[in-house]
């Protein structure tokens, strides 16, 4: 046995399973090197083939001797006086390079190749490091109080949660894989659930055979109405979007039958007719609908379940303190529901997002706050037995702490996978019926519903405030984000200290009863103030939002659609809606209408564009007029904010008014103005200006009358909305003219002096800065991992191009 036969390693590169990418690196050519020695024939090695250690004995073995040198040194230093200093030094030394396994995890940690072992190293180390001070504190309060049994429980689970985490750095620092819990896959959510089936019904008539579809899509689908219907069965779900979900489910059954008699029909054929295609785009409809009534509860639930989420452990703290065991009990209850519907609404909230970093952190927050919940109850109930103990005190202090913390990375990261307009769609109507709820309970003098209806307010104003300042942290500083914080900053420091101060008057009030010295009216005031304000930010974010999202932003508002009381409206559809079922040659001469107005509205841009408006308020006004015509004539395409015939009045009006202050403006600059043909031009200008904003309001009042007489959309219909337009484009083309016109007679006003010396001017013509461009172009997170290439060469551009930007206005 001595002499056994030479074994050949047949090893190649790809065959190495190694868990780093140091060692990755490091293996490959002494691999190659000790095969191609191991495989060579000559000088066969004649000593005994073992095994080595495990890793855990050679490293207690290690750690063993390393103690022992230790010990021996630490002897020997007191003994030998003469080389004490220097064996001092070298133990310290050791010790030192004795503590290094402990802190290669980190090392360990950033070196894995495998994502998902960095993640549950990263996961155990911070488990280690927030548990560690735990455990201290109720094994303390153990020794101290060992009859308290709640305390040894508490004690149980924290060491089990460490000795887990132990458990995880152990086997990835030995490269053994740990097996993860099952993951829930996309198509088990809701949202993917009906993305897959929005892929699954587009189909090929020569192959669609009934025995094999009808069968699959129907247990498809039914499989997505059961998820639905346990959202719309849930507790946070409101009675109304309940019956909303109900609608959606039964409207996409009957479109999935509709689609598969469609398809049987046209069995065999190679081309899809257009019906076909009509019941394929009525399904793909009915899922959105679907999708967006989900979303909506889901985004209810959030609105409403994280609106206070410390009250019921502060009151289960209060409890504790004071001693009160009977309470506790109550309220631990109470705290338990309480984080239960917390995790329930984080998982809704995960089942229709596809924020997968995201869902991961909020899966890892709501698996924290179920492991606490029993664990802070354990520590309330052991405060209670002894309320006067101090590290009772302190173990449930730092319980309060933890959950704290874990509370914000929750709230954090739902939020990060939650559609911002969407929250701030829902959170708008929110504090609408909350700003009712304190209106009717301040006039029916109910202290109680008056409180919580106003603390509602308060909580999702500093909620929306909170999400909106971290969404624009995400945006680069400019006249986007500064609009966007300016509503903010007034939101919270002006709207809701009155709102706070005028509530507790009023509940001062009513503590007195004298509500009959109270005047309401400011209450009414201020309670609407707040309203706006939550509006106002919410236009100011979706300033930047595509007409598709806009489009999808105001179906969600339909639901809270305050109706006209005036005319007779169509039951069931806007008069937007019945836009798009005009005769497709009246849609098509509508749509000539509008690109012609476009191209007006273009020049409007390209003059307002350069001009400063921070100081010029006719800029501001011209910019105003400009987006509500545009806005109008979108109404005309079945598209936009306004939904029926009486906001189209209403929207004529507030131009007509802000043409008027324009005239005050203009005409004061007309006034000063010693030039007479100038002067005499921008008259002219502020006539048509009030002759089109006549002409608008009366063609907006005729296609009303049109409408609400008729009962229905009638031919006629086109000639109202075809003058609409036109009169919205002659009107244009004089706000044009007239801020070009203002702007030569401001300049004629400061060149031509007056005896009596320079004139004040009206306004402030300062052009508007150049955008900043980055020193460094940064890179798209999707060019990252492009192929590099040879740039081209660079371009010297003369200065005269470079201050050409800064183009100055040619004076007439």
């Amino acid at each position: 046995m001595s002499a056994e036969t030479p074994i050949s390693l047949n090893m190649g590169i790809g065959d190495l399973q190694v868990q780093t990418v140091t060692v990755e690196k490091l293996l490959e050519p002494l691999i190659i090197q000790v095969t191609t020695l191991v495989n060579c024939p000559q000088n066969p090695s004649n000593r005994k083939k073992g095994r080595s250690k495990r890793a855990k004995v050679l490293l207690a073995s290690v750690e063993e001797a390393t103690w022992n040198l230790l010990d021996k040194g630490e002897k020997m230093a007191k003994e030998a006086t003469a080389l004490k200093e220097e064996l001092t030094a070298a133990l310290q030394e050791v010790r030192k390079e004795s503590e290094y396994p402990v802190s290669s995890i980190l090392h360990i940690l950033r070196d894995l190749k495998s994502p998902s072992q960095r993640d549950e190293i990263a996961g155990a180390r911070a488990t280690l490091k927030e548990n560690s001070p735990l455990l201290h504190s109720i094994c303390s309060a153990c020794l101290e109080h060992s009859d308290v049994a709640s305390l040894k429980a508490s004690k149980d689970t924290v060491c089990e949660e460490i000795q887990n985490a132990l458990d995880v750095i152990s086997n990835a620092s030995q490269g053994i894989q740990n097996v993860p819990p099952p993951s829930e896959p996309q198509a088990a959510t809701l949202g993917g659930a009906l993305d897959e089936l929005e892929n699954l019904i587009v189909l090929n008539p020569l192959t669609v055979t009934e025995e094999e579809i009808r069968p699959s899509l129907e247990k498809r689908l039914e499989a997505i109405i059961s998820g639905a219907a346990l959202l719309a069965d849930s507790s946070c779900t409101r009675d109304f979007h309940r019956e909303r979900i109900i609608a959606e489910c039964n409207a996409i059954r009957q479109a999935l039958q509709d689609l598969l008699s469609e398809y049987m029909n046209k069995t065999g054929k190679p081309e899809k007719s257009n019906t076909l295609n009509a019941a394929i785009d009525n399904m793909s409809k009915k899922t959105r609908d679907l999708r967006r009534q989900l979303r909506k509860a889901i985004i209810d639930h959030i609105s409403d379940s994280f609106l206070d989420t410390t009250v019921p452990l502060l009151v289960l703290i209060e409890a504790a303190k004071n001693g009160r065991e009977k309470e506790i009990k109550e309220y631990a209850v109470i705290f338990r529901e309480h984080t239960g519907r917390l995790v329930e609404v984080a998982n809704l909230a995960c089942s229709m997002s596809a924020n997968e970093d995201g869902m991961k952190i909020v899966r890892i927050a709501a698996n924290h706050l179920e492991t606490l919940c029993p664990q802070i109850i354990n520590a309330a109930i052991a405060l209670a037995s002894r309320p006067k103990s101090q590290v009772v005190k302190n173990t449930m202090e730092m319980y309060k702490r933890t959950w704290e913390h874990y509370i914000h990375v929750l709230t954090e990261a739902v939020d990060d996978i939650t559609s911002i307009d969407d929250f701030l769609a829902v959170s708008e109507s929110h504090i609408l019926e909350d700003v009712n709820k304190c209106i009717i309970a301040l006039r029916d003098q109910d202290v109680d519903n008056l409180d919580r209806a106003a603390g509602a307010i308060r909580g999702r104003a500093a909620r929306v405030a909170h999400i909106v300042t971290g969404e624009m942290d995400s945006y680069e500083p400019g006249a986007y984000t500064e609009g966007v914080m300016r509503n903010v900053n007034f939101l919270t420091s002006t709207v809701i200290p009155e709102f706070v101060t005028q509530v507790n008057v009023a509940l001062d009030t009513l503590s007195k009863n004298s509500l009959t010295v109270f005047d309401d009216n400011q209450f009414v005031d201020i309670s609407k103030k707040i309203y706006d304000t939550i509006h106002d930010i919410r236009c100011s974010v979706m300033m930047i939002r595509t007409p598709e999202e806009l489009e999808d932003v105001s179906d969600l508002e339909e639901d809270h659609e305050v109706r006209s009381h005036t005319g007779i409206q169509t039951e069931g559809k806007t008069d937007r809606a019945k836009m798009t079922q005009l005769p497709e040659a009246e849609r098509e001469k509508i749509a000539e209408q509008v690109a012609d107005f476009k191209k007006v509205k273009s020049k409007l841009d390209a003059e307002i564009e350069i001009w400063d408006d921070t100081s010029n308020d006719i800029i501001v006004l011209a910019k105003k007029m400009c987006m509500i015509m545009m806005e109008m004539t979108d109404f005309t395409r079945g598209k936009g904010p306004l939904k029926h015939t009486t906001d189209v009045i209403y929207a004529a009006k507030m131009i007509s008014e802000s043409g008027s202050r324009m005239d005050v403006l203009a005409r004061q600059i007309a006034n000063q103005c010693p030039d007479p043909s100038c002067k005499q031009d921008l008259l002219a200008y502020l006539e048509q200006i009030k002759f089109y904003s006549h002409q608008l309001k009366i063609c907006s009042q005729v296609k009303a009358e049109i409408q609400n007489l008729g009962g229905e959309l009638i031919m006629s219909a086109l000639d109202s909305v075809t003058s609409l337009i036109q009169a919205a484009k002659n009107l244009m083309n004089a706000v044009v003219q007239t801020v070009k016109m203002s702007y030569i007679a401001s300049t004629k006003i400061i060149r031509i002096q007056s005896s009596a010396g320079p004139r004040h001017p009206v306004v402030m013509w300062r052009m508007k800065a150049p955008a900043k461009k980055p020193l460094i172009k940064r890179e798209k997170p999707e060019e990252t991992c492009a192929a590099v290439r040879r740039g081209s060469a660079k371009k010297k551009i003369h200065p005269v191009q470079v201050m050409s930007e800064f183009r100055g206005r040619q004076v007439y």
